[in-house]
């Protein structure tokens, strides 16, 4: 009796599970298509959506147009049921994002904070993660963690920073955050979580090359539809790919590294300005000297493309702070420049352009707690 009742419990959540998941992934149906698609009778859908709408995780809002009896109900999960917040850390700055369970941002802010590794940075960026939650009223049982994106590399079981030179963080620890926010906390690299980001928006995509085009220039692989850590958690570190054993210097010491040609930095020290002044001058006045520089900087983006595609033959996303300045004209550009001495042609749906802008690694981090939460219910 005991393993029968387990079994008739198992089957149970199991119904509960696919009705929630299904209602998830079509984002509104109603009764009888759940009926219809899941194969379900009519009795036990009904059972099952009464217990997940007591529990706050689906509603039943407004009707579907009458096709000719009684109109359906329209049923969708609660979006905010559960709401994961995302950092993005940076040298001078860090971004902080909340997303619901489809990964939209719901909100965002920046928040000025020069890093340090000190017990005053790290408590004063948990305060401010703790007014941003009390801000925007989000009650406490609602978080379902505090995912940290930053610039280094992270350790294997993902507790520390091992390499952190830009920020000067190879000691940042995950018990930095997680001791001071009474939420569950993850670490990751900003690059890995941009392209998380990226593979959520792009779910067709099994491969594709990530180019974060952020103040520090940061990459990621995607391969058989996830993100490629590599042994010791390098891969994908097309910054320091180089591109002239005679160039500018890196932060990482040598010389040349595609990081001191398409970084945001590199942008703006070439321009001698700030970022949205340089394009704003440059997409709506004649400035040639700017035009010079900027076809520089995307000559040296086709490059790396270029022989990078042809190690992994797949889609190219270009995101970060600088991917929302792209204009058609420029990708035609970039394609122009990566197909001007490449043995193999790519076209121009090859290439597609990032959504969140400085956004995109607080965004992506924060999906790990919204796929974690949409696992649990599987």
């Amino acid at each position: 009796m005991k393993e029968k009742g387990l079994t008739t419990i198992t089957l149970k959540k199991i119904n509960r599970n696919k009705v929630y998941q299904y209602i998830y992934q079509q984002r509104e149906t109603s009764k009888l298509q759940i009926v219809s698609d899941l194969q379900m009778g009519l009795s036990t859908v009904s059972q099952n959506l009464n217990e997940l709408e007591n529990d706050g995780l689906i509603c039943r809002n407004g009707y579907f147009e009458s096709t000719g009896g009684r109109k359906a109900q329209i049923i969708r999960i609660v979006e905010d049921y559960r709401i994961s917040i995302g950092l993005g850390i940076l040298k001078d700055m860090f971004h902080i994002v909340a997303v619901n369970l489809y990964g939209d941002s719901i909100a965002s802010e920046t928040i000025c904070l020069p890093y340090e590794n000190s017990d005053a940075y790290y408590s004063t960026l948990a305060e401010n993660v703790e007014r941003f939650i009390q801000d925007h009223q989000y009650l406490p049982e609602k978080i379902e963690g505090i995912s940290i994106a930053t610039q280094g590399i992270i350790s294997l079981d993902g507790t520390a920073v091992t390499y952190g030179n830009i920020m000067g963080n190879t000691k940042m620890q995950l018990s930095d955050f997680s001791s001071r926010l009474p939420y569950p906390c993850h670490l990751e690299h900003d690059s890995k979580a941009a392209a998380d980001l990226e593979l959520w928006n792009h779910p067709h995509f099994d491969s594709a090359l990530i180019f974060l085009l952020n103040q520090n220039l940061g990459g990621a692989i995607i391969t058989s539809h996830s993100v490629h850590q590599g042994a010791h958690m390098r891969s994908g570190l097309f910054e320091h790919i180089c591109i002239d054993p005679e160039g500018p210097i890196c932060y990482c010491g040598n010389r040349g590294c595609l990081e001191t040609y398409c970084s945001a930095n590199a942008l703006k020290a070439a321009a001698n300005m700030p970022i949205n002044e340089f394009f704003n001058i440059l997409h709506n006045t004649q400035a040639p000297t700017l035009s010079q520089i900027w076809q520089s900087y995307l000559d040296h983006l086709a490059f790396a493309i270029r022989n990078l595609n042809l190690v992994i033959d797949c889609p190219v996303i270009i995101s970060g702070y600088l991917a929302p300045y792209f204009k058609e004209t420029d990708l035609l550009y970039l394609l122009k420049k990566i197909n001007e001495h490449s043995l193999f042609q790519m076209g121009r749906d090859q290439i597609s352009v990032g959504e969140h802008g400085q956004y995109t690694p607080a965004i992506g981090a924060s999906l790990y707690y919204v796929k974690q939460f949409l696992n649990l219910t599987k």
